[in-house]
């Protein structure tokens, strides 16, 4: 907790030492002496999602370090009135260039603030259709692209829009899929040398994946790179032959590329292959889906490194990669990095693909139905988070990783859920240590066997019962990337691989946010936490720093996440080192899930015979924001009804196939009457994180 006194000979001592910034000499600031200009060399801005072209969210900036960061303080707070609403997730990394910051929200609406003040310089409202159905997991956008002049920015309808920088009037739009057949764009974009790349998500849609590389100028398509081949094309043979598996394989594009200009290669992760669960459709090593990517800058292949082969657990690759130059058993190489849903951090030579260390293909266990893969890659080093999952009440026993299933229930962790899902990862050349964030939240999984439709959830999963009262956790572990081993790890009760990320500085801290409305600076060396401060909601996106003036933010969107259930906002917080007025932290938000489900011996069971859905929950006492509820109860012959109120469509399905309302559209309803006395638990089919309950007493 930021302290709450300072005693008054340090006051004084304030008084007497201040000199103003605008000199350009050191300022004492509450006691600490610090160099209000910035390190020669050092980039005042944040000109890219990732930081700079290498995606290693790291800044030179060293104003603000581990003496002083006791004494940062709120200074400017911005309400965007956008991106409000369950549906809605605020996953954007602020981007400053030229003293102005470039905000998105879940709405894919733009803002320009003025990153000393906060006032807004200008929006553009993207003015979507509440129709569009394709994003899996609720709307959200991870942030922009600059130009010179321009402004890029992907939105969830699958179209990629040029904007003035200084007005935000739009130049061109470019459709690059359709979000009817599945597509959405929740990326970033990367901006070089007059050209925008893009990818688009929509593997668990059954899309194909792909990465586009746009005219900066005109809008106009270059090329496009299908990350599941045609036939005849290498890597076809990956795939059944005969078949067209490839125009539905997945493999789709998550998070925004990385470039090496000297190398002149892009470099991107990919997601699972579709059907997400289903390997019997499919045999093969499904290429290139779950690999990280090498293009040249005419959209051909220089490389690829797949982390899981022929994946049925949806590990998909979706954290961006990072480039790094680091020195591995005594030699300096070029690398890249990839943390990973399955808990490994992947580091390879980034000329070729090869591993920097040792990345052994071990055997593990088989399952003929599911066609899996003989082996798949371990990597030397450290997991950061747990790869066997705990016993819970009726799942006994502790299958670990890579562990298949077919038509009998696994429990398994990590899950399709994290690891690291696509919160960023931070390098710091200071310290050479990456910044992972991990989650451990685990899945039971089953398959059963759906034929394909264009454009609809890809719902391969059989309706199993959920691990109720199983720990939710979460992890922040700097990883050597010299070893790949754990230098120190911080563990939470939160879910960290699909929310904020880390930014590290040469101030030797890391940033982090947390679904509680916390963002935190550590000690980059030995994980200390030095200092925290209440936002108000989750902060589940991407912090960033930069400097106006000779003085250093740190700048962060606090808008909370649809999936892991940390409380919506549409707030945008700066702080930086000061004597002067400061805003006042926010009230503690209510906290996101611990558990899965609900708690049998804490959440009450409410006598109605209405549910509501969220996107994405069930409420039975909506009213009640200190103890909500998902659990109700009726009695024998009671018609339960679930309204969908949320955006997305939801199911109410039972776990054992007592009962399916089928797909509720927003606005309508789905009905049961419950004709005999039990306990009935059931979840959402295409977001099986839902779970609810309904009691049938007799009386």
């Amino acid at each position: 907790m930021l302290f709450r006194f300072i005693g008054l000979i340090v006051g004084l001592l304030v008084a007497a030492a201040f000199i103003s910034v605008a000199s350009g000499r050191s300022v004492a600031t509450l006691g600490i002496v610090t160099n209000v200009q910035p390190a020669p060399g050092a980039n005042t801005d944040w000109s890219s999602v990732g930081g700079a072209l290498n995606n290693q969210r790291y800044s030179t900036l060293n104003q603000i370090n581990p003496k002083n960061v006791r004494h940062l303080k709120g200074v400017w707070l911005t309400h965007l009135g956008s991106g409000l609403g369950s549906k809605y997730s605020q996953e954007a990394a602020p981007v400053v260039k030229d003293g102005i910051l470039y905000i998105t929200t879940g709405a894919d609406d733009v803002f320009a603030l003025d990153a000393a003040t906060g006032h807004k310089k200008w929006m553009y409202h993207a003015h979507l259709s509440d129709d569009i159905t394709s994003a899996c997991c609720g709307w959200d956008n991870r942030g922009v692209a600059l130009a010179d002049n321009k402004l890029f920015l992907g939105r969830i309808d699958g179209k990629v829009v040029a904007l003035d920088r200084a007005t935000g009037r739009e130049l061109w739009k470019t459709k690059i899929v359709e979000w009817h057949d599945g597509y959405a764009i929740t990326a970033a974009p990367t901006y070089y040398d007059g050209t925008v790349y893009i990818g688009a998500s929509g593997g668990e849609n059954a899309a194909r994946g792909r990465l586009t590389a746009l005219d900066a100028t005109t809008g106009k398509a270059r090329w496009h790179f299908f990350t599941v081949p045609a036939p005849n094309q290498p890597g076809a043979e990956t795939w059944p032959r005969d078949s067209k598996a490839y125009l539905h394989g997945g493999g789709t594009v998550w998070n925004h590329p990385a470039i090496d200009p000297e190398l002149k290669l892009i470099y991107f992760a990919t997601g699972n292959a579709s059907p997400n669960f289903n390997g019997a459709v499919r045999p093969g090593a499904n290429l290139y889906t779950s690999s990280i990517l090498a293009l040249r800058f005419d959209g051909t292949l220089a490389w690829y490194y797949q982390e899981v082969h022929h994946d049925i657990w949806d590990f998909d690759a979706s954290s961006p990669v990072v480039l790094f130059d680091a020195r591995v058993n005594g030699e300096m190489r070029k690398g890249i990095a990839e943390a990973g849903k399955t808990g490994w951090v992947y580091m390879l030579d980034r000329t070729n693909g090869k591993p920097l260390l040792a990345i052994p293909e071990r055997a593990v266990p088989q399952n003929a139905n599911q066609h899996t893969a003989s082996t798949q890659p371990y990597p030397t080093g450290d997991a950061t988070v747990p790869q066997c999952t705990e016993p819970v009440k009726n799942f006994p026993g502790s299958p670990c990783i890579f562990t298949p299933f077919w038509h009998q229930q696994v429990l398994l962790s990590p899950s399709f859920e994290g690891g690291t899902v696509y919160s960023p990862m931070a390098y710091s050349p200071q310290t050479n240590y990456f910044y992972a964030p991990g989650s451990y939240w685990p899945f039971v999984l089953m398959e059963k066997s759906l034929p394909y439709k264009p454009g609809d959830i890809n719902d391969d999963l059989a309706p199993v019962p959920e691990p109720l009262g199983a720990k939710l956790g979460g992890t922040i572990t700097a990883i050597d990337a010299s070893t790949n081993k754990i230098a120190w790890q911080v563990k939470t009760k939160y879910l960290l691989g699909e929310s904020s990320g880390t930014l590290a500085t040469a101030g030797g801290l890391v940033f982090t946010g947390q679904p509680d409305g916390n963002l935190i600076a550590y000690n980059a060396n030995d994980g200390t936490k030095l200092w925290q401060w209440q936002t108000g909601a989750g902060v589940d996106a991407p912090a960033t720093t930069y400097a106006v003036n000779g003085q250093q933010y740190v700048a962060v969107a606090a808008g909370g996440n649809s999936v892991t259930g940390s409380h919506n906002g549409d707030a945008v917080w700066a702080f930086k080192l000061t004597n002067g007025p400061a805003i006042a932290q926010a009230k503690v938000p209510p906290g996101p899930p611990t558990v899965i489900g609900f708690r049998e011996d804490l959440d009450p069971v409410v006598k109605t015979a209405t549910v509501q859905i969220q996107d994405f929950s069930y409420l039975t006492n909506p009213g009640n924001r200190d103890a909500p509820s998902t659990r109700n109860t009726v009695k024998v012959g009671t018609k339960v009804t679930w309204i969908n109120l949320g955006d997305q469509p939801h199911t109410a399905t039972s776990d054992t196939g007592a009962f399916d309302t089928g797909s509720i559209l927003h606005g309508h309803k789905g009905t049961v009457v419950f004709r005999r006395p039990g306990v009935y638990r059931y979840h959402c089919t295409p977001h099986p994180w839902m779970t609810g309950e309904v009691v049938v007493t007799s009386s």
